[in-house]
């Protein structure tokens, strides 16, 4: 993952004014610590902080076309850039960068070509000829962009906040899926699926296609020219992907060159049920295991240099990005530069617990719709800032525009809990990998429900945070935080702390804009009080809210999923 800093009409144009922008793209050097690039031309700045994952001798950026009058500064990865190299061959290439066929797409198609990358990324194209650029982000909004605007009425565009918050007098979030043309003058979506409307779909539940469009999202992730692994909790999500992972590693090009066995990584408190659960995937998919500890103290330890690098005051958010923040630390010292993570299931499926309540399809493929599109705001967020604080790339399968196309398009009543038929949450997903055959995961791992990744760390680890914060923050301080934070006013003791430590960092007005209001996406309270008004005595915003759904019975029902009625076309209406 790099980092990419664009400055578009400034009014001067200076040493000082360069140099001011390398300082200020050096605070994105995590995101890309293997190289550094500038170009410049009249009043436009393209930097960029690269972190070499594909072609590292020869994909340094900016990049160009044939005659260096399109310039472009990429953050991402392009899984389809051979195929795109083939509609290209009147075209030179310089490098074997797999972001390069950007600058000679754009010359091929004009601003119309993005919806045939396949990939994730951020970018800021330059068009020389007549002092024009593009600016656009990936369908969901994997890798981060922000865009502002200074007051000598210059345009700016960022991987992260950092670098721009000083300089511009408003910024924000760039909207996923979409592209600003300086012809146009404006935003406008590029990426405009079927689900997006959010109209219900009807296509039938077919495991055979669901099955080998996940399976393809993986192996296209495993393109690479450095050392990867797998983030393994021992879910359902991160083991399907270490599954998939190490069975095409055995006769893979990729094996020849990094070795056969998977290399899988996990972090928890010690005794913590993710490390029990990653422990036993690890060993039936015989991974090269690495297993990470750390105590409550070191995470409350982390939380400033957490906030500063995630950028949000977002409770759950803050919760699960600190383990992340220290695995990555970790992962890095061991020259590991690029993992898989199971991020997106969840919203896809409908795999949060609350979802149990949902009263009927609709509602439930409405609030999946809406989980997706908001990923950019928090686990995308979270998984590519938390790796990319220690020059770490992650790359989320679940979330290829093909993949989330054919899930997303299935009938939603297929994805309703329904314990009378043995269908928990995720239900399609589990059974189009329940193979008697060749096993991908044992029976109680296929069918094992869902832990928050804040809880299955280590259930003492909120409990931790919660308790530091109130030793932090006093009651009055509590009672009068609408004065104090009048926009998006922190309601408990730890969401006021979290945000104290965020506005040290990003005091203005427009930083703590991009932060969302209400709940996290991990588990929508108000949603969930809405299906079933008993769950308004639980309001923590996460999905420890759904607590209630952990029952003793629900365990010897999943036993007997397998005995489930044959699918016959019927979702079981």
């Amino acid at each position: 993952m790099c980092g990419i800093l664009a400055v578009l009409g400034v009014a001067e144009n200076s040493q000082a004014k360069r140099s001011r922008i390398i300082e200020l793209s050096r605070r994105l050097q995590h995101r890309g610590p293997d190289w550094s690039g500038l170009h410049h031309h009249q009043d436009c700045y393209l930097a960029h902080q690269r972190l070499a994952i594909v072609d590292p001798t020869s994909g340094d950026q900016p990049l160009y076309n044939e005659d260096k009058t399109v310039v472009v500064t990429v953050n991402g990865e392009i899984y389809n850039h051979k195929e795109l190299r083939k509609k290209l061959q009147s075209h030179q290439f310089r490098t074997g960068s797999d972001c390069e066929v950007i600058a000679h797409l754009y010359e091929e198609f004009g601003e119309d070509f993005i919806d045939m990358l396949d990939g994730m990324f951020s970018f800021v194209l330059l068009d020389t000829r007549d002092n024009s650029f593009i600016a656009a982000r990936d369908a969901i909004g994997i890798t981060p962009l922000y865009i502002g605007w200074g007051l000598d009425g210059s345009i700016w565009f960022a991987s992260e906040m950092k670098a721009l918050s000083d300089d511009c007098e408003r910024f924000m979030s760039f909207l996923p899926g979409h592209i600003y043309s300086s012809k146009s003058g404006g935003l406008r979506r590029w990426y405009n699926p079927p689900w997006y409307s959010e109209h219900i779909p009807f296509a039938p539940y077919e495991p055979l296609v669901l099955h080998k469009a996940f399976e393809k999202a993986v192996v296209k992730r495993l393109m690479t020219d450095v050392p990867f692994g797998v983030l393994l909790s021992g879910g359902l999500d991160s083991s399907l992907v270490a599954s998939v992972a190490s069975r095409y590693l055995v006769d893979s090009e990729t094996a020849c060159q990094w070795g056969s066995q998977l290399h899988t990584f996990c972090i928890g408190l010690k005794g913590s049920p993710d490390l029990r659960a990653a422990r036993e995937v690890a060993d039936y998919l015989r991974t090269r295991h690495h297993e990470f500890h750390f105590t409550v103290q070191e995470g409350i330890d982390a939380l400033a240099e957490v906030i500063y690098h995630i950028e949000t005051y977002d409770v759950t958010t803050i919760r699960a990005s600190t383990p992340m923040f220290l695995m990555s630390r970790k992962i890095k010292s061991l020259g590991v530069k690029m993992v898989l993570s199971g991020e997106g299931s969840d919203e896809i499926f409908g795999g949060y617990l609350y979802f149990h309540k949902a009263p009927n399809k609709e509602e439930l493929h409405k609030e999946t719709c809406a989980k997706i599109k908001a990923l950019h705001l928090y686990d995308c967020l979270r998984a590519n800032k938390a790796t990319s604080a220690w020059g770490v790339e992650a790359r989320v399968p679940f979330l290829d525009k093909e993949f989330i196309n054919v899930a997303m398009g299935i009938d939603p009543e297929w994805k309703m809990v329904r314990p009378d038929l043995g269908r928990i949450e995720k239900w399609i997903l589990r059974n189009a990998f329940d193979d008697e055959q060749h096993p991908y995961l044992p029976k109680h791992i296929l069918y094992r429900q869902k832990e928050q990744f804040s809880d299955g760390v280590g259930y003492s680890w909120i409990d931790g945070l919660k308790d530091h914060a109130n030793q932090q923050v006093t009651d009055a301080m509590l009672a009068n935080a609408s004065f104090v934070y009048p926009e998006n006013t922190p309601t408990t003791k730890e969401g006021y702390h979290y945000r104290t430590i965020f506005e040290r960092f990003f005091p203005k007005n427009a930083a703590r804009s991009t932060v969302p209001v209400g709940p996290s996406v991990a588990c929508s309270t108000a949603k969930a009080v809405e299906w079933d008004a008993t769950w308004s005595k639980n309001l923590d915003p996460s999905g420890r809210a759904a607590l209630g759904v952990h029952v003793a019975a629900y365990e010897e029902k999943t036993k007997a999923v397998a005995d489930a009625p044959a699918i016959n076309g019927s979702p079981g209406k």
